[in-house]
């Protein structure tokens, strides 16, 4: 895998993740914003779900963003494409997919099941 290639698409995928963060910390409103008067009570729930929904989508991002800048740092190192957890090979076309991938297949199953 050509290391340039990936930095370019992993620093897109930053500036993309970047754009998305600063766009969701702008719709999520701050409590008590907004007109005092303009609050209904019967939308209580509507708009608790609605913020709750914006903070989960900006706590992705905000996550997905850590992997990407991991991902660069292992390019930087020159560990990019060795598994974090058993240091063997991370197959090309998990990397093509998913240019962020950490671990192989197998460490990231163990891992997924670990955190259950």
């Amino acid at each position: 895998m050509d290391a340039v290639v990936t930095r370019k698409r992993l620093e897109e995928m930053l500036d993309g993740l970047d754009r998305s963060i600063a766009v969701l910390k702008g719709e999520s409103p701050a409590p008590g914003d907004g007109p005092a008067n303009s609050f209904d009570p019967a939308d209580a729930g509507a708009n608790l779900s609605e913020t709750d929904r914006t903070e989960a989508v900006l706590h992705s991002a905000q996550r997905q963003r850590g992997k990407v800048e991991a991902a660069l740092r292992r390019i930087n190192e020159g560990t990019y494409g060795l598994c974090v957890d058993c240091a063997k090979a991370v197959p090309e076309g998990r990397l093509e997919a998913r240019p962020d991938a950490s671990r192989c297949v197998a460490c990231q199953a163990k891992h997924d099941r670990l955190r259950r």
